[in-house]
């Protein structure tokens, strides 16, 4: 059940983001041009520098969801394109960026198994937001336009991914706040949309300086949490490495218990 001979746990990682075949320049030598998946590296060195396996996971169909969860110890929703509203049952805004609706069902399909399951959950950006709407919660879709009353807050910086450029505040007894020590936090800043209604069972723990939502978990679970922000850009700091820890260090005690149970 997700557990290496090395000790490390294995940690699957989706992936959402797509390159289609016009905008792929391959070299002259190279494969033709054709649709890509892709994804960050700073996920996968993230979670290795904390202790996991990270296991890619390719856009398959519902079928491989199950069978791909039977061999994982924890899971990370990736950063990635805007969710398209029919997930949530709502109509598309005008500044709604593109969207990927089969990968949509992919990854909320993913997401929604590995709830259930109670693995332990680290969802990043769109990741956290794939995790409200799986709760059954919606999004703005444009910041600010569709955002918290009074939110001006420039939310798609300019600056490298290195670099944080508004703070979070964070409830001081959250998962969150534990995993950091502290309760706030600076951030990078990637996204025109965030968590609006709360799914069931989520509750809001960190905000930006405007009100946007910025942090969700599920208190009643071991490891359930989600960020607006990109923590794997700025993984060399350690209050952001602390996320991944924790979902590595929450996968280690998931094997640990589901094999009590098995031996029980």
């Amino acid at each position: 059940m997700g557990v290496e001979l090395t000790g490390r746990p294995l940690i699957g990682v989706t992936t959402s983001e797509v390159r289609v075949a016009e905008k792929v320049d391959q070299t002259p030598e190279g494969e033709p041009p054709r649709r890509e998946m892709a994804l960050g590296l700073r996920y996968a060195t993230a979670i290795e520098a904390a202790g996991g396996l990270p296991v890619v996971l390719p856009p398959l169909s519902l079928a491989a969801v199950e069978p791909l969860l039977d061999r994982l110890s924890g899971l990370c929703l990736s950063g990635g394109p805007d969710l398209d509203p029919t997930a949530y049952s709502e109509r598309r805004h005008p500044r709604l960026g593109p969207t990927e609706p089969q990968l949509d069902r992919f990854e909320l399909g993913l997401a929604r198994a590995a709830d259930a399951r109670g693995l332990p959950l680290l969802a990043i950006c769109r990741g956290a937001q794939a995790l409200n709407v799986v709760r059954g919660g919606t999004l703005h879709q444009h910041l600010p336009d569709d955002g918290p009353e009074g939110s001006a807050l420039e939310h798609r910086q300019a600056q490298s991914s290195e670099q944080p450029t508004h703070s979070v505040k964070i409830h001081p007894a959250s998962l969150l706040a534990r995993l950091i020590g502290r309760g706030n936090i600076d951030v990078n800043s990637f996204h025109h949309q965030a968590a609006s209604r709360l799914g069931r069972g989520l509750t809001a723990v960190a905000w930006a300086p405007d009100g946007v939502v910025e942090g969700i978990e599920d208190a009643r679970r071991h490891f359930t949490l989600g960020v607006q922000w990109h923590a794997e850009c700025m993984a060399d700091r350690p209050e952001q490495a602390a996320l991944f820890s924790g979902l590595v260090e929450a996968a280690r005690e998931h094997d640990v218990r589901w094999a009590g149970k098995k031996a029980a």
